[in-house]
């Protein structure tokens, strides 16, 4: 599949993108595509990115700052206010691009970027859809989560964690790094039965399993949930019923309070949407929301 390398800038720093152009002549409407908790764009979206510039639609899909082929330091810091600003300059940057239908894009954002995209197009109000797939709508939802799977002295071990990092970080040190995703008992961000094996399975050799731990300390405040009201146009919400990470009670009531939702389960876990059936599924079901609501 065809595919050029792009970068816009997000506030100064330089962000990369693999732009699809679409099969097919002319201008084409345009799905902007971001990746999960700490990860890239290189872990796990390119069948989807494909999929879409099969059915004619470009595509581009971008590292968040501090993350991948994109600039920021220090490396895999994960702020979500920043994550939310990089989607807006995105937008920004793609309804530049010759060949896009400036007025026709959809914000596709999977797990945590579920929970950005959601942000981002209710502060841009002006996107013709958003797709969210297994997402992260109320992260005081998933700490809970995580007291329910592995504890309260879990969530206090992440805590004391992220004290380490910020505090570092006011004296000019180099941040302290907790995974991202870890097996049961370790301390990890993502510490469920499933979460390791799914998370590490979508990674490239070339991407680091961790995050600076300082998410552990403000995880709770970033609630996409609150701002599901404003998402005004189509919206189809992509639900994993096994889901460990993204409690599926918080993407319901964020889809219930939004005007123009649909949603889609799926008998699976977490991170079993990006392979095999689920995937396909999933696809099938995205694809028939597009031909709707943003025909190619």
């Amino acid at each position: 599949m065809q595919r050029q390398d792009l970068s816009f800038d997000s506030h100064g720093v330089t962000c990369r993108g693999y732009f699809y152009p679409g099969a097919g002549s002319g201008a084409r409407p345009c799905i902007i595509m971001g990746h999960g908790f700490a990860a890239t764009r290189d872990c796990g979206l390119a069948p989807f990115a494909e999929a879409f510039a099969a059915a004619g639609y470009s595509v581009f899909v971008f590292d968040y700052r501090h993350f991948g082929a994109s600039g920021g330091e220090p490396r895999q810091l994960l702020i979500p206010e920043r994550e939310v600003e990089d989607w807006l300059s995105a937008l920004a940057f793609v309804r530049r691009l010759d060949g896009v239908r400036a007025e026709a894009i959809c914000l596709w954002g999977t797990s945590f970027g579920g929970g950005l995209v959601t942000v981002a197009a209710a502060r841009d109000g002006k996107v013709k859809a958003v797709i969210a797939q297994c997402p992260m709508m109320d992260g005081l939802a998933s700490v809970q989560a995580v007291i329910g799977y592995a504890g309260l002295g879990q969530v206090l071990r992440l805590s004391a964690h992220g004290v380490v990092d910020i505090l570092r970080s006011l004296v000019g040190a180099s941040p302290h790094y907790i995974a991202s995703a870890g097996r049961p008992g370790e301390v990890a961000a993502m510490s469920a039965e499933d979460c390791h094996d799914g998370y590490t399975a979508l990674l490239p050799p070339e991407a680091p399993n961790k995050v600076a731990a300082r998410i552990a300390t403000r995880l709770a405040m970033f609630r996409p949930v609150r701002l599901a009201a404003k998402v005004q146009c189509p919206a189809l919400l992509l639900l994993c019923e096994h889901d460990t990470v993204a409690p599926r009670a918080a993407a319901e009531k964020a889809a219930a309070r939004m005007p123009h939702a649909e949603m889609q389960r799926y008998p699976v876990g977490h991170f079993d949407v990006y392979q095999g059936e689920a995937r396909a599924q999933s696809l099938r079901d995205q694809l028939d929301f597009l031909a709707r609501h943003l025909p190619a």
